[in-house]
């Protein structure tokens, strides 16, 4: 398979919207996040975490039998229970990090997750490219997430065991969404379309986070 317009139309879409390029990010790896912070943000990224292996299992549901529905199944398994269930990990990061619990999602976190779970009602392929968007960078992210966390914040392994996790899968994760999208011969500007739709989603939710830190910094 020829997946080389799939990652160009990926890395075009992310071009301006690297997450790790993010003041967010930045301070996180800096140490310099404020109080609560961190608490905040595991309490939104709780619903994305959720919402994942709903959206995985929508986009394979909707695929023929085949190796791209195989390769999303995969993902799935992976989300749904290697080495536990993700969201289970998670939890342990939030509750290190002092998150409350139940906490309703804010206006940037309700787009982020109204975006991907209408597109994977209506296009899986869509879906999948949104999905892909993330994942392409989430290893660094992860990486540099669980590192800080060690490094800044004093968390201990059950802390950043989420990312840890994260940090070793993700690169494959993003190969399998390449590959799927690849079998399924979607059309690269469509995909680039779809990217860039996430990306941008993802970055405003960041810059909420800005936006509502203690010295309510413009994003």
């Amino acid at each position: 398979m020829h997946t080389e317009p799939i990652r160009q139309a990926l890395a075009e879409a992310l071009t301006g919207r690297q997450l790790l390029t993010h003041p967010f990010y930045r301070r996180w790896e800096a140490g310099r996040l404020g109080e609560g912070e961190l608490a905040a943000y595991a309490e939104q990224y709780r619903h994305i975490e959720r919402a994942l292996p709903v959206t995985l299992d929508s986009v394979a549901a909707a695929l023929p039998d085949g190796p791209a529905r195989a390769l999303v199944e995969a993902n799935l398994a992976d989300e749904r229970g290697v080495p536990a269930a993700h969201i289970e990990l998670f939890e342990s990061f939030a509750r290190a990090a002092g998150a409350g619990s139940d906490v309703a999602p804010t206006t940037a976190t309700a787009a982020l997750l109204t975006a991907v779970r209408s597109a994977a009602a209506s296009d899986p392929i869509v879906a999948l490219a949104m999905v892909a968007a993330y994942e392409v960078q989430a290893a660094d992210i992860a990486t540099s997430k669980a590192n800080g966390l060690r490094r800044h914040y004093g968390m201990d392994a059950d802390g950043t065991q989420f990312w840890d996790v994260h940090s070793a899968q993700e690169a494959a994760h993003a190969e399998w969404s390449i590959d799927a999208l690849t079998a399924l011969e979607a059309d690269p500007a469509l995909i680039g379309t779809a990217a860039r739709a996430a990306a941008n989603a993802w970055w405003d939710f960041l810059c909420e986070r800005e936006e509502l830190a203690p010295a309510g910094i413009a994003c």
